[in-house]
């Protein structure tokens, strides 16, 4: 996987779970080869043209990840990320999102406050 396309999932992850500190520090370091533009867009991935068939896959599989709220992942998601991905794909998408979303739970159990 793009090691530029895990950070935007990494960054799209935190912006779910509205926390600042790791959308900040993700956006924020210096990203060569990354066009602004993705980043400022991401939260509108889907009205953007700024990603590709992959990329798109992999956000709308990180977004269900980390919205995940009935136990799994929808057949709709998971067949539409695997009829772009691969399963090594899927596995490196997976995993930055759910360590990133146990991050984020750890951040707002603690009630971490970002700045200030």
């Amino acid at each position: 996987m793009d090691p530029l396309l895990v950070e935007l999932l990494k960054i799209r992850t935190s912006q779910i779970w509205l926390r600042a500190l790791p959308a900040d520090a993700h956006a924020r370091r210096p990203q060569e080869g990354e066009n602004p533009d993705r980043i400022a867009v991401l939260p509108a991935w889907e009205e953007a043209d700024y990603f590709s068939a992959t990329a798109r896959a992999a956000l709308r599989l990180t977004e269900a990840i980390a919205c995940v709220s009935d136990g799994h992942v929808s057949d709709a998601d998971d067949e539409a990320a695997a009829d772009v991905l691969s399963a090594d794909q899927v596995s490196a998408v997976a995993w930055p999102a759910t360590l990133m979303s146990a991050f984020d739970r750890v951040a707002i159990t603690s009630r971490y406050r970002f700045g200030g």
